[in-house]
């Protein structure tokens, strides 16, 4: 199989109904769980390995370099097995039998750093290319995809490099739609701040609780002028809202999903109260077997002192 054939785009996600209780308002999830990989993740790596074939960064034998864990890491490592590419991924933290099962099952290579903030440069020191993904974050093919499907009013997902709000909010506008961009950002993410602010560097200097999503700081990849809305999520709020989703459609789906669900609920009660009607389309990060050990579970959510059942009321009056 050429390279051109393992980087070529597979078969459209599907689109999820779900209910809501405000008149005139779809609401769509679009389920990028159904990637190979399991996340959307899957596109990110695609996107990346393409862009540094085409700029003559990655060739044959190349061996090539990431810092970061969980779906990133098991999509690019994917990537790599079947271009025939080594791959070393540098994860946080003290080494995890679990975190690097699926990374190495796949012929990758985890190595272990700590502080946490050190596997960046851990990454660059070592021989090969450096994918990159926030510095380098590159625009996917998602946005074509999903307006191949349906012609939503909003566009709803959580943000991590910022590439794929960026990659909606580019096609939209290149192609004269519409559709408007929402950003879900859970606690400790400089995205909401920044945004509203307008300050490009903005710095929390705290990390996220949701798993892919938030950051610490702004990223490059993170366009805000593509952005037309960021809604704050309580961690709570992403849990009970990722319960919610998996309630209704039977995916154990992770806080992201939830952070994005959250944020898509939110946005239809105010086209409620505005009187508008229209379609939502929302993102599903990812869904796995490891979140009913995590956001699914009580005493995950007990241990991180997030209060899930004080916002069942608000799920109720918004979801039905």
């Amino acid at each position: 199989m050429s390279w051109s054939d393992v980087l070529a785009a597979g078969e459209p996600t599907p689109l999820i109904e779900f209910p809501v209780r405000a008149p005139g308002v779809r609401l769509l999830l679009k389920d990028e769980s159904a990637h190979p990989t399991g996340s959307l993740r899957h596109r990110h790596a695609r996107a990346l390995f393409r862009r540094a074939i085409l700029d003559g960064l990655v060739t044959e034998g190349t061996t090539v370099v990431e810092a970061t864990g969980g779906n990133a890491a098991v999509a690019q490592a994917w990537f790599a097995r079947r271009l025939g590419l080594p791959y070393i991924v540098v994860m946080p933290g003290r080494h995890s039998r679990a975190r690097a099962r699926p990374v190495e099952e796949l012929g990758g290579e985890c190595r272990f750093v700590t502080p946490p903030v050190a596997i960046y440069e851990a990454a660059r020191r070592i021989e090969g290319h450096f994918l990159d993904q926030f510095g380098r974050a590159a625009e996917h093919d998602l946005a074509e995809e999903l307006f191949g499907q349906v012609r939503p009013d909003w566009v709803v997902t959580g943000a991590g490099t910022g590439a794929t709000s960026a990659t909606l909010g580019s096609w939209i506008r290149a192609h004269g739609e519409s559709c408007r961009v929402a950003v879900a950002d859970p606690e400790n993410s400089a995205y909401f701040p920044g945004w509203t602010l307008d300050v490009p560097d903005y710095a929390t200097g705290m990390p996220s609780r949701i798993e892919g999503i938030g950051r610490p700081r702004v990223e490059p990849g993170f366009r805000p002028d593509l952005v037309d809305l960021v809604v704050p999520v309580a961690d709570s709020a992403s849990v009970a809202a990722a319960r919610h989703l998996r309630a209704v459609t039977g995916l154990p789906v992770g806080p992201s999903s939830g952070t994005a669900l959250w944020a898509a609920l939110e946005l239809a009660e105010r086209m409620r109260a505005r009187g508008e009607s229209g379609t939502v389309v929302s993102l599903i990060g990812d869904a796995g077997e490891r979140h009913l050990a995590g956001c699914h579970d009580d005493a995950w959510a007990g241990e991180k002192g997030l209060d899930v059942a004080r916002h069942a009321e608000r799920l109720r009056s918004l979801a039905g």
